[in-house]
This record gives C-alpha cells, sequence and structure tokens, in this order.
C-alpha cells in the first residue's frame, strides 16, 4: 500500500465540493420517520415539557402537522395516543372508536399520501403501565398477545398502512401476523420492535405518553443493554414471525448492535431514536454547550452509517429543513 508523502488523503477533503461527492453517508428526509403524541379534545397543542419541539396533538390539529411532514419529504410517522381513560386490560388501544383509530382515519382522509404507521402496545391505555395483562404482578406473555392481535387488526382496519409492535412480548409478531391475515389483510406490512432494550433513554416518552410502569419496571421483558448476541436471537425470531421490517431501539447506545444486525440480515433496517437521546441534544443545545444543527446532523449520520436504513426521530422536521435549505 502506498503510504505518506506519496499517499495525500487530505486532498479530497480540502474543498467542499469535493468532500460532498466522496461523502459515503447521505441523510435524506426518505429514510425517516416522525413519531407524533395524539390526544383527545379540540384545539389542543401543549408542549411535552421533557422534549422540546414536540407537542400533544388533537385530532383537529393533527392533519396541519402530518401535512408540514409530508411537504418536507417525510414519508411517513409513527402514532401514539393518549387515551381519555385506562383500565386494567388497556381496552382503548383496540377501541375501533380509540384515539389512534380516530388519527388514523383523519390523517388517511387529510393527507391520504403519508404512510401511517402505529405503535401497537399496552402501556398508554393500562392504568398499572405495563405492556401487557398482569396476573399476580407478572405480565403474563400469551394473555397479552390476544389483545396486541386485536390493537393491530383495529389500527388496519381503521387505515393504518403498517402496525408496529413494540410490547416485546415473544410471539407478539407472530401473533398479529395471523390476526391479520385472517381478516384478508395479509398485504399490510408489520415491523417489529425486534430488539428493544430497557433503556434509560426512554424518560422523556414516558412523560410524554403518560406510560411510566405504576410498579417494578420493563426489564422481564425488554432486552438487558448488556446483551448483543440476544439482540440477533430476538430479531431473527422476529423474521421467522413475519416481520417485514426490524428494529433497534435505541439507536445511539446501541450502534454496534445496528451494524451486527445490518452484516447478519436483509431484512430492511429500522432504528429508533428515542426520546432520551433527543432531549440530550436539546438540553445541551439550550445551554450552549454544543451546536445543535450539527450535533443533531451528526447523531443520524452515525445511525444511517452504522447501517440503519430508516431512522425514526422527533428530530426529522427540523432535519429536513435544514438539509432543504443547504440544497
Amino acid at each position: 500500500m502506498v503510504g505518506f508523502p506519496d499517499l495525500r488523503l487530505r486532498r479530497i477533503r480540502e474543498q467542499e465540493p469535493l468532500r460532498r461527492l466522496t461523502r459515503e453517508t447521505r441523510l435524506s428526509p426518505s429514510g425517516f420517520v416522525y413519531p407524533m403524541f395524539v390526544t383527545h379534545g379540540h384545539g389542543v397543542r401543549q408542549a411535552i415539557e421533557p422534549m422540546p419541539g414536540c407537542h400533544h396533538l388533537s385530532l383537529d390539529l393533527l392533519a396541519e402537522d402530518v401535512g408540514e411532514a409530508a411537504d418536507l419529504g417525510i414519508p411517513a410517522v409513527l402514532l401514539f395516543g393518549l387515551p381519555q381513560e385506562k383500565d386494567p386490560l388497556g381496552m382503548g388501544a383496540y377501541d375501533p372508536e380509540g384515539i389512534i383509530q380516530e388519527a388514523v382515519r383523519t390523517i388517511k382522509k387529510e393527507v391520504p399520501d403519508m404512510m401511517v404507521i402505529t405503535d401497537v402496545c399496552l402501556c398508554e391505555y393500562t392504568d398499572h403501565g405495563h405492556c401487557g395483562v398482569i396476573d399476580n404482578g407478572h405480565v403474563d406473555n400469551d394473555a397479552t398477545l390476544e389483545l396486541l392481535a386485536r390493537t393491530g387488526l383495529s389500527h388496519v382496519e381503521a387505515g393504518a398502512d403498517m402496525v408496529a409492535p413494540s410490547a416485546m412480548m415473544d410471539g407478539q409478531v407472530k401473533a398479529i401476523r395471523q390476526e391479520l391475515d385472517a381478516h384478508a389483510h395479509d398485504t399490510s406490512p408489520i415491523m417489529g420492535y425486534a430488539a428493544k432494550y430497557a433503556s434509560a433513554f426512554y424518560g422523556p416518552f414516558r412523560v410524554a405518553a403518560d406510560s411510566t410502569p405504576q410498579f417494578g419496571d420493563r426489564r422481564s421483558y425488554q432486552m438487558d443493554p448488556a446483551n448483543s448476541r440476544m439482540a440477533m436471537r430476538e430479531i431473527e425470531s422476529d423474521i421467522s414471525e413475519g416481520a417485514d421490517i426490524v428494529m433497534v431501539k435505541p439507536a445511539l447506545s446501541y450502534l454496534d448492535v445496528i451494524r451486527r444486525a445490518r452484516d447478519r440480515f436483509d431484512h430492511p433496517l429500522a432504528a429508533y431514536n428515542v426520546s432520551g437521546e433527543y432531549s440530550m441534544i436539546k438540553a445541551a443545545a439550550e445551554k450552549g454547550w454544543v451546536d445543535e444543527k450539527s450535533a443533531t446532523i451528526e447523531l443520524l449520520t452515525a445511525i444511517q452509517r452504522a447501517g440503519a436504513d430508516i431512522t425514526l426521530t422527533y428530530h426529522a422536521k427540523e432535519v429536513a429543513r435544514w438539509l432543504k435549505d443547504n440544497d
């Protein structure tokens, strides 16, 4: 191999046009999914304190924000709902007239070309804050599967383009796939939260979604942050059950898992840039400790460079604007 002084790698970094031409990883809004929080009421645009720039939106204001995302070239949104009432079985999750079901109908009517992805879980709807049915103080995996399947079906029947089960129950993808197929929705895809870790970075989201567990934690079903081999088993399991896209969550602390998954599997791979990762950038930028634009773009580039095809991020709209301004 030729070395210095004959090899001078700085040559291709001297000029901005050449840096752009030789850039290996290129961010684009076409790879973003924008997560949104939907609530009941009218005229509600309530700021989420630990997630600056994010809001709870009522149905009458939802289409405006979704339309803005569409105009910025963002192809998909991911919906989370805040029900009016909670109960032990999370009945609002699979109510045909529930908040997510109504949100899906609203978006598909007002912004029909936007792809609507729905989170399939029970934690926002249960009064105990866990992702499944509680039996003697424990989450009952198999009893939960029926409710997740009902939830996924109700979302698709409302018009959702794709469902994304996030409860981390064994067999959740298979249960939903079978339920959809049994009701003639065999073309509806599933994005599995395949490797979802029990992370400290979910804190701001749990405030936003009012989904903090009222007892214990979620470590009996979400993954141990120390494990990466187990993540490959989880991803392999989701693929075998019929997942069309698999996800690693969170992203920033698990770039090695994203890379490992990319090298091992040919399935489309998503990564969730979660609320805590988002809020850290916002908080540091507010203090003047980092440049928000540069830090955000660097972070999202790293996620894509690690191997993610799709990035779910609360930064989606602002980054889409920055990229548009740079064109």
